[in-house]
């Protein structure tokens, strides 16, 4: 884990959209995929939102596992699916999903005390409302801060299903080499998530500009979150490969 320059970042981003590029239809369908399992799983009462946290690094293989075969120059089969959820890696992958679960706990406990319910409730759309919310400049900063713990704990935590699939660690320490990992190249991250959110921006106002229909843009907004979502994940993949190296495409081993 050497010190990279920044500018690693945006190539991170650019061998993401190479790879999105060679087989974009198989990383669109394998999205949707974890999607729907992920809401069917939801509408589990109480059990099957801890389920879907839980299964959050096993979900998160299929991708890492696509990239790697796009890589290889394989074709992308709806078998990755069950990339995560093979024996003995799921088990080992389930405790690492424990680690997630308790982070969001933690995340949920510092979103309820840095931003008031009433105060998400008002910054909802309301239907017929003439005038804007008045919405306190710190509130605003609050709801800001909190989304900025979410995604640095998120990114912290990229590198520990990989590192508990290819190179069977145990969830600790997958947990504890992610982080350092990402600490210890901050400034490519940084760069990364920068100029990834602002295409991102900038291409959600062209398409607000172009399709100024209300039902259509909603459409094509959904459909550029669910490209950006994959274009990230295929970044990622790209960082794990220059930290770690380019891992082995082998049976997993118990960690």
């Amino acid at each position: 884990m050497n010190d990279l320059p920044a500018r690693t970042g945006w190539e991170w981003l650019k061998q993401g959209v190479g790879l999105f590029r060679k087989q974009p239809a198989a990383l669109m369908t394998l999205l949707f995929a974890n999607i729907l399992f992920s809401i069917g799983l939801s509408a589990v009462p109480f059990l099957g939102s801890v389920l879907a946290v839980v299964l959050i690094p096993s979900f998160s293989m299929a991708f890492m596992r696509a990239c790697l075969m796009i890589e290889n120059g394989d074709r992308v089969t709806p078998a990755v699916l069950l990339t995560g959820f093979r024996r003995p890696v799921v088990a080992a992958l389930c405790k690492l999903g424990l680690v997630y679960l308790g982070v969001s706990l933690l995340m949920m406990v510092v979103k309820r005390l840095a931003i008031p319910p009433e105060l998400l409730v008002q910054m909802m759309p309301q239907p017929g409302a003439k005038t804007p919310p008045d919405i306190q400049a710190s509130d605003m900063l609050a709801v800001f801060g909190v989304f900025v713990a979410y995604l640095t704990v998120l990114v912290t935590l990229c590198f520990a299903a990989p590192l508990t699939y290819w190179k069977h660690m145990g969830p600790g320490k997958a947990t504890f080499y992610s982080f350092f990992a990402v600490v210890r190249t901050a400034r490519p991250f940084l760069v990364l998530l920068a100029t990834w959110f602002g295409i991102f921006f900038g291409v959600c106002m062209v398409a607000a500009l172009v399709f100024r229909d209300a039902s259509v843009g909603q459409v094509v907004l959904m459909w550029l979150i669910f490209l950006f979502v994959l274009l990230l994940q295929c970044a990622l993949y790209a960082g794990y490969r220059t930290i770690f190296g380019k891992p082995d495409d082998e049976a997993p081993q118990p960690a």
